[in-house]
């Protein structure tokens, strides 16, 4: 039987990309899914073909997520896919898009885990999936906004799991590089190791299935950003022009 069947899983951000590829593989693994999203035409014609409860949502309101979070009630399982992202270097940034990026993908996971956390950890049940990058583990040219937002996704999950070992609370995070999307379609750059968003959601899935922490994906292309962690300033953004 599969790790999933019969599961109730809460997927906030699952309509196109990584994270349909996800519900994709979850929904054929036997999983009940929900699936939250801001477009809500888009969010129902997925969940009429997953056969997934559709749950309009956007994380980037309070009031909205609470909502939300009373709609779908308890789930055994929240997967935090979410995010927009602009590419943005310092000498042309854009205040309202920097702070949206910093409202959704961090704020606005942090608000939807403030409405769901609490209740699996008072049933010392639950399992919860971040999704960081590759991108926040060090700062990056032209990545001002979106490092920055996963970087405190990353240290996020870190600390949740520092603190919810062995309470029945299973918290994991996923960093993964670069993802064919409409997102990425933006980078006027080359991406190395261009993963489908399938291939993606294989990474995340293994993980999920598995007692590991974190996976940093693809491994070859992590390699560079886990390393660069010890590196010295100096040597680090010499490895990267300026954008």
């Amino acid at each position: 039987m599969s790790h999933f069947a019969g599961k109730r899983y809460w997927l906030v951000g699952a309509t196109e990309g990584l994270g349909l590829a996800l519900a994709q593989a979850l929904r054929a693994e036997g999983a009940d899914l929900v699936i939250s999203a801001r477009d809500k035409v888009r969010l129902s014609a997925v969940c009429a073909e997953l056969g997934a409860m559709p749950v309009g949502m956007d994380i980037a309101d309070a009031g909205s997520v609470a909502e939300a979070a009373r709609t779908v009630g308890d789930v055994d399982g929240l997967v935090l896919l979410a995010a927009v992202y602009w590419p943005m270097a310092a000498a042309d940034m854009d205040a309202a898009k920097l702070a949206a990026m910093c409202d959704v993908n961090l704020t606005g996971t942090a608000r939807v885990l403030g409405a769901v956390l609490p209740n699996m950890v008072a049933r010392g049940a639950g399992h919860v999936v971040l999704t960081g990058s590759l991108a926040g583990y060090r700062g990056l040219p032209g990545a001002v906004g979106y490092a920055a937002s996963k970087a405190g996704v990353m240290v996020l999950a870190e600390s949740l799991y520092a603190d919810l070992r062995g309470s029945g609370v299973r918290v994991q995070l996923a960093n993964p590089g670069f993802i064919a999307t409409r997102l990425t379609a933006q980078n006027g750059f080359a991406m190395p190791f261009l993963m489908t968003p399938d291939v993606a959601a294989g990474h995340m899935l293994r993980l999920m299935r598995s007692d590991r922490f974190k996976s940093s994906f693809p491994a070859p292309f992590s390699w560079l950003f886990r390393f660069g962690q010890g590196l010295p300033d100096w040597l680090w953004y010499r490895l990267f022009p300026r954008a």
